[in-house]
């Protein structure tokens, strides 16, 4: 079969399309014939092997796709052939309760938990042979690029807001990061939670689209100060909530939009992730600094319902072939567009 392969760690060079083989579908898996898959910035740091990431080449990248069902291993019952499902890349080894159960209560909090894709063999491929625990059905009439593209962005951000921050209706919420993957679904998550959204973003049409994923307020971050912006906005009390997954050039900035008793949830780092602590302004201002990874598959099935409901959707910024995902990848290093980028096997085009 067909399938993006990485022939080393580096730069977007070592990305190529080609013949890779067959999988193999164990008792407890599914043959998943993919039909759309998304890219995430993991992709990134997995082709790149930071941080500290050491693969076994070539290696299948991926952790977000949806597809029809081929075949079904002999432990699972939940599927059957021509089913449609999406796939979440969370998972551990020791896998779920029996051949097809679901895995462990929170999977990201084990000491053996890895992300499909990223630790092993990924689903950029036209057949992908994954673990039925980490599929969710796909209703008929949902689009295959919106289900290929909303499993991991959407529950990594519904688990920060929902289950981690613990976001209520009324609250104010900054989410940074707004055109990218993750921050897009956080602005419209913390809208239908009744939020009021505060976002930023380096562009007038990356703010656009961001007000138009429900957020009251837009900051452009390259034109000005973004906290002093916030201080402005909410006259001088601060944010109930941030969302970050940039790091190092905003988590200053972050902790001064704030509230006294505020919370800081982060999922990721793309700018660095050794700041300056800021202990002071965490003690003095009594804040709360929460970490969040992926989601667990109830967190994944709850905002999926939304997803496929039509009251949440994922942006696509671009659809392309497999074949070239090189250029998805510069898309995604250079920030250009807003959303998610998919990627299509080449069959099936």
């Amino acid at each position: 079969m067909q399938a993006v392969k990485l022939t080393a760690h580096g730069d977007r060079d070592v990305i190529e399309y080609g013949e890779v083989p067959d999988p193999a579908v164990d008792r407890d898996e599914v043959l998943v014939d993919v039909k759309a898959a998304a890219l995430n910035h993991l992709d990134v740091w997995t082709r790149r092997g930071l941080p500290g990431i050491d693969l076994s080449f070539p290696h299948v990248p991926g952790s977000d796709m949806a597809g029809v069902v081929d075949a079904v291993g002999d432990d699972v019952t939940r599927f059957e052939p021509c089913d449609r499902v999406a796939f979440f890349a969370a998972t551990t080894d020791s896998g779920g309760e029996g051949g097809d159960g679901p895995p462990r209560d929170d999977p990201t909090l084990s000491s053996d938990f890895s992300i499909i894709g990223e630790h092993s063999q990924g689903v950029h491929a036209e057949y992908a042979a994954v673990p039925a625990a980490n599929l969710i059905p796909v209703p008929e009439g949902v689009d295959w690029k919106v289900a290929g593209s909303a499993a991991l962005v959407f529950g990594t951000a519904w688990r920060m807001l929902i289950h981690r921050a613990e976001v209520q209706a009324g609250e104010h919420v900054l989410v940074h990061g707004a055109s990218g993957g993750v921050g897009h679904a956080a602005v419209q998550i913390a809208d239908h939670a009744g939020c009021t959204v505060y976002a930023t973003g380096s562009s007038a049409a990356k703010l656009d689209h961001a007000a138009e994923c429900g957020a009251d307020h837009v900051i452009n971050y390259e034109e000005t100060d973004f906290a002093a912006a916030v201080d402005d906005l909410t006259d001088g009390r601060g944010v109930d909530v941030v969302v970050d997954h940039v790091g190092e050039a905003t988590y200053d900035g972050s902790l001064r939009s704030l509230r006294k008793g505020g919370r800081f949830v982060t999922c990721g780092a793309t700018t660095g992730g050794n700041p300056d602590a800021g202990l002071r302004r965490i003690f003095w201002n009594q804040l709360s600094v929460i970490g969040s990874t992926m989601a667990t598959p109830e967190q994944v099935a709850e905002v999926l319902d939304l997803v496929w409901a039509g009251d949440l959707e994922p942006e696509i910024r671009a659809t392309l072939p497999m074949s070239e995902t090189a250029r998805a990848h510069e898309l995604i290093e250079n920030r250009e567009g807003f959303g998610k980028v998919v990627v299509i096997p080449d069959s099936e085009l």
